[in-house]
């Protein structure tokens, strides 16, 4: 594993500490994604959003996470009818993940996850 960090003379990190951070990093993703997802979006990106999802799902690393988010998303559907259902609906299932988890939840209100992923910080323009 060290080698494919190019890590070779370094201790490897534990495998908690690397599903933990490739947690915050996946949420960093997707809920930047829903934040600058069309607010009127087209069939086409509605359904390439949904498709993403579903493959992430499918083939994200961490074997148990992906199963329950497999669950979740049957259970829950991607909303993509437009910018905001995205990003409530994101906010949404990451609030389910880190109930599981004991952590703590956040208010799915879109002025907050606004000012947080789409307003707040640097722009990748």
């Amino acid at each position: 594993m060290g080698a494919y960090f190019g890590l070779d003379n370094m201790k490897q990190p534990s495998i908690n500490l690397l599903k933990d951070e490739l947690g915050r990093n996946t949420w960093s993703l997707l809920h930047t994604m829903a934040a600058n997802f069309p607010n009127n979006p087209s069939n086409d990106d509605q359904s390439k959003a949904t498709a993403f999802i579903n493959s992430m799902a499918r083939f994200y690393p961490c074997k148990h996470c992906a199963a329950d988010f497999q669950e979740d998303i049957v259970k829950n559907p991607p909303k993509v009818k437009s910018r905001i259902d995205f990003s409530i609906w994101m906010c949404e299932a990451h609030n389910r993940v880190n109930t599981k988890l004991g952590k703590t939840t956040f208010k799915c209100d879109i002025n907050n996850l606004d000012l947080r992923w789409r307003d707040g910080g640097k722009k990748c323009e």
